[in-house]
């Protein structure tokens, strides 16, 4: 479409180019003074043109003037209305398009446009602006009749696609029923019968679409027809028969390429009819043999044997077929093949397990050997798995490689001897020596890496990886602290060669974490440069440990960087959406909804929006004023507790990838080495936490998600019990605050599983010492944050639950409990790795912060008005049994916090050197046995290594490498650690201290 204004002006948007160009251009650099400079001078020349008034707004909202952005898009728009021949410029209203999305007023750019169809309803361009604003506001229904609208102008194959891509979107993602799908296949069939399709995305679209109405043979009848040959590569054309053939329930042959495992899986699957994956669940192929499979009532014996030996014939095709290429496709099809008869119980073990032995010394070399065998070791029994094991080490040694396929071989046998466990059955000499000969294989595999970019990886690189974990056995075992600072100095030694293994940076911030240098932790963190969407995969590494930590500010950082990444793409993800229909990329529209929605549904993204605001609310505890004026940016509570309903919370989406987590910690929540019965678990087993973690999750979220408005409701209950007492009479606000604080407390009660009173009852035991704090089990902190808040609605209630309660006592007993049973378990940092150290400082930062808000609420409250006017105070009548209340709650508080306080200064105050020769104690025992062994290995090695053999890059880098260092920046991190704790309750006792002489 031609531009109306060009001929009287020239270019875009009426604008001479040369004038539009170099606004574009700051932009795009984010030179946003300049941009507004120029499009501040273009809208001074064309005051009556709205494009100059549109790119003014896109630069002043980029630079965080959203309200002249506002301002300056509605007077745009205004003048759209006045004159309507501007509407048909499709440029100015995209670049208005794109400053009401980033304000958040996407009806706005819609209705204009809108506006815009109705005025010019043959206009093609402004059809398709419309399309994309209803794309952004996943407007399923009316992207669709948009898009018949265009197809029925221009009669364009694209168009029709769009509107049958916005019904499966209706039937996937919104609310439509599967009947929709019949609409979509009449279309589709209407207009190949005049049309034809012309394009392979048009026909997947199709069959998409037919398949998912379960119509199989009409999918293969379009697919062996004409149209089929718009998919120019045969295998991607065989895949979806084969898949269309299962799914009909015709266990036709699937054809296959010679290294295609996952479609010998099915081709398996559909001969034996055992398969279910094609048949049940989603259209993606498994990258995996299933666990079990069902061999079906009508397959006998006979033919299930007849059909075994079709498959091995094909087998020994492709094998023939690859011989001068060897691939491992076929070997992984003969032991799929002999775990199938043993799932059947037609197996024979001697053969499964010589297969075995002739696949690692085929591929044995290879990184993926491990993970390619996992899944077949798992029919075997633990002696046949000891068998194995020695015939492997037969056939190693029995078999001429060169250096670096020497050394993969070796890396193999040993990861599979850890994956099975027979490693971690031997006494800890032997597992210890284990170790050794890793690290011994490490030092001298460096100099096949000399050759090689530092970028790259090196040969024998996951030794030290496994090294590391058969130290962390070794203290889960000794409770000898060396073996962890041993593994931490070899990780080091590792990353100084190669900064780049991600593996060895994420084991060793777990050390670092669990050590008590989280500052070290976040440094190596940083270091992985966690991007974009890595963020949602990635960040749960670190920010578990961060949230019950004392670094606010890094914690601030982490928190915003993802919460930046997540609220850019959930606003910008339709963009990508909208290309893709662009582009016909059909299939990646559905795959970009879907995603998004999913990221929506993001339990760490929820987590992080409550604790952002959680964090903020700690910051500012030691002011109500402050703390008052972060809850009015949160509405008062409400805008947190609206964010984890029961309903939002069932439809979490978990997409963290936990599969880098290191044994020992394979959930955020779960880590072995602080367990009480870590012995007890036996690594060999594939335990699956990931389940228990998520419903902590929901669970966790729902509580959080209560703190904000509680803390609030506390504030007014104090308040209303104050004045109550003043005015003998309470407004009715005050009663509607009361109401809703008991309804909140009831539900956080059966969080824990408990009804409010029988909860109550558990904190008084307690608290009295009728029962101990176990009772509370992993749930202190909740536990005691209930009794605050509790205590603060007593004030004002006259519930008959809290006749026989004296909650200011209650939460005094429970925070000194708490505090000094932690406090009792928390020896020195260097003798007793993390301690209790996050416990007590949630203690501080959340029950006792609260607490103080509560405290600070009844001294503010009972202040007098002004100089003339005194109110009626906390010590006057009444309010007596109040104030001696406040006043040893004060000094309660006071007491438990200086006693932390007190612990903290000893730490801070040991000097770097005493402490630094404390933690080296912890390797000299390593001569003979114990730790040690392994750094004397490295120190040695390090000692007598030459430059010749290994090249300058690892010599200087093992050269520069030092134990003393290592341990340093440990003592470093954890005194920082130390240190802004100690910030954090020397603040509380600041505030304390001015509340008792305010009272």
């Amino acid at each position: 479409m031609s531009n109306p204004l060009a001929g009287k002006f020239g270019y875009a948007g009426g604008m001479p180019e040369r004038k539009v160009r170099p606004i574009w251009d700051a932009i795009d650099s984010r030179q946003y003074k300049n941009a507004l400079k120029l499009s501040s001078s273009l809208l001074s020349k064309y005051p009556n043109l709205p494009y100059p008034m549109a790119l003014k707004a896109l630069v002043s909202e980029r630079m965080g003037k959203s309200e002249e952005a506002l301002s300056l898009c509605l007077e745009a728009e205004e003048l759209l209305h006045k004159n309507v021949t501007l509407l048909m410029d499709d440029l100015t209203l995209s670049t208005l398009q794109i400053v009401f999305q980033r304000l958040g007023r996407l009806d706005l750019a819609t209705s204009l446009y809108d506006y815009a169809c109705v005025k010019f309803p043959n206009n093609l361009e402004l059809m398709m602006g419309l399309f994309n604003c209803y794309v952004r506001e996943y407007a399923y229904v009316k992207q669709q009749q948009t898009a018949i609208k265009m197809y029925k102008l221009a009669n364009e194959e694209r168009f029709l696609l769009w509107a049958v891509c916005s019904i499966q979107l209706q039937v996937s993602c919104g609310q439509g029923g599967e009947k929709l799908l019949g609409l979509a296949e009449g279309l589709l069939k209407k207009h190949i019968a005049t049309h034809s399709l012309h394009e392979p995305e048009a026909l997947m679209v199709y069959i998409s679409v037919l398949e998912q109405q379960g119509k199989y043979g009409d999918a293969l009848e379009v697919l062996s027809g004409t149209l089929g040959s718009l998919i120019l590569i045969e295998v991607d054309r065989l895949r979806l028969q084969g898949r269309l053939l299962a799914k009909a329930g015709d266990n036709a042959a699937a054809a296959i390429t010679p290294d295609d495992w996952e479609c010998f899986l099915h081709y398996l699957g559909c001969l034996l009819e055992d398969d279910q994956n094609w048949c049940n669940g989603p259209s993606s192929e498994p990258s995996c043999p299933p666990k079990s499979v069902v061999k079906p009532s009508h397959v006998t014996d006979d033919v299930f044997y007849c059909r075994i030996e079709d498959a091995v014939g094909l087998v020994q095709k492709l094998e023939t077929e690859a011989k001068i290429d060897p691939k491992r496709g076929p070997y992984l099809a003969y032991l799929e093949i002999h775990r199938r008869k043993h799932l059947h119980g037609k197996g024979d073990k001697e053969k499964f397990i010589d297969a075995l032995v002739q696949y690692f010394s085929r591929f044995g070399y290879l990184a993926c050997f491990c993970s390619d065998v996992e899944v077949f070791l798992e029919i075997l029994h633990p002696d046949d798995k000891t068998k194995l094991l020695e015939k492997l080490g037969e056939s190693s040694s029995s078999i001429a490689l060169t250096p670096t396929k020497f050394l993969g071989q070796s890396i193999s046998l040993q990861k599979l001897r850890m994956q099975i466990g027979s490693d971690y059955a031997l006494p800890a000499t032997e597992l210890e020596s284990t170790a050794e000969r890793m690290v011994h294989m490490y030092c001298e595999s460096l100099s096949l890496s000399k050759e090689l970019d530092p970028q790259e990886s090196m040969q024998g690189e996951e030794l030290l990886s496994m090294a590391s974990n058969i130290l962390v056995q070794l203290y889960w075992r000794t409770g000898s602290i060396g073996y962890l600072l041993e593994a931490v100095m070899m990780l080091e030694l590792g990353l100084n060669i190669r900064r780049f293994v991600s593996q060895y940076k994420i084991l060793l911030l777990h050390l670092y974490s669990y050590f008590g240098a989280l500052p070290v932790a976040c440094e190596w963190y940083r270091t992985l440069d966690v991007k974009n969407i890595l963020l949602e995969t990635v960040s749960h590494q670190i920010l578990p440990q961060m949230l019950t930590s004392p670094l606010w500010e890094d914690l601030d950082d982490l928190l915003r960087d993802y919460l930046k990444f997540m609220d850019d793409y959930l606003r910008e993800s339709a963009d990508l959406t909208f290309l893709a229909y662009r582009h016909r990329n059909y299939s990646k529209v559905i795959e970009f909804v879907q995603f998004k929605e999913r990221l929506e549904h993001s339990n760490q993204y929820l987590a992080a929006r409550l604790e952002s605001a959680i964090l903020r609310l700690k910051e500012k505890a030691d002011s109500i004023d402050e703390e008052e004026r972060v809850l009015n940016g949160l509405k008062c509570g409400t805008q947190v507790l609206e964010l984890a309903s029961e309903t939002s919370c069932k439809s979490l989406t978990f997409n963290e990838d936990l599969q880098l987590r290191p044994w020992w910690t394979p959930t955020p929540i779960k880590n072995f080495l602080s367990g009480k019965n870590a012995t007890s678990l036996k690594l060999s087993e594939k335990q699956d936490y990931r389940k228990d973690w998520e419903t902590n999750a929901r669970q966790t979220a729902q509580r959080r998600s209560l703190l904000p408005r509680m803390i609030y409701l506390s504030i007014q209950c104090v308040s209303a019990s104050i004045k109550d007492n003043i005015e003998a009479n309470g407004s009715m606000s005050d009663a509607k605050f009361l109401l809703e604080m008991e309804s909140l407390l009831e539900c956080y009660a059966q969080l824990f599983g408990f009804s409010l009173n029988d909860a109550l009852k558990v904190l008084l035991d307690v608290a009295e010492g009728k029962n101990s704090l176990e009772a509370f089990g992993s749930d202190m902190i909740d536990w005691v944050n209930l009794a605050v808040f509790v205590n603060a609605w007593s004030l004002g209630s006259h519930e008959p639950m809290l006749q026989f309660i004296d909650g200011w006592h209650m939460v005094n007993a429970l925070v000194t409990k708490c505090v000094e049973q932690e406090a009792r378990k928390t020896d020195p940092l260097l003798y007793s790795p993390r301690g209790h150290v996050p416990v007590l400082v949630q203690l501080i930062s959340e029950p006792v912060a609260w607490h103080s808000l509560v405290l600070q609420s009844c001294v503010r409250a009972s202040l007098p008005l002004g100089k003339k006017k005194k109110k009626s105070g906390l010590a006057d009548g009444s309010n007596s049994s109040l104030s001696q209340a406040v006043r040893d709650s004060i000094l309660s508080l006071c007491g438990t916090v200086e006693m932390v306080a007190e612990w903290l200064k000893e730490e801070v105050n040991r000097t770097e050197d005493e402490a630094l020769d404390q933690l080296l104690l912890f390797l000299a025992g390593g001569q003979s046995e114990g730790p040690g062994r392994i750094c004397q290995i490295i120190k040695d090695f390090v000692s007598n290594a030459k430059e010749g053999e290994l090249g300058d890059c690892i010599f200087q880098a093992i050269k520069s490498w030092s134990p003393t260092d290592v341990a340093r920046k440990m003592i470093r991190g954890q005194r920082r650690m130390i240190s802004d704790f100690l910030q954090i309750c020397s603040s509380k006792l600041k505030l304390l201290e001015g509340l008792k002489q305010q009272i």
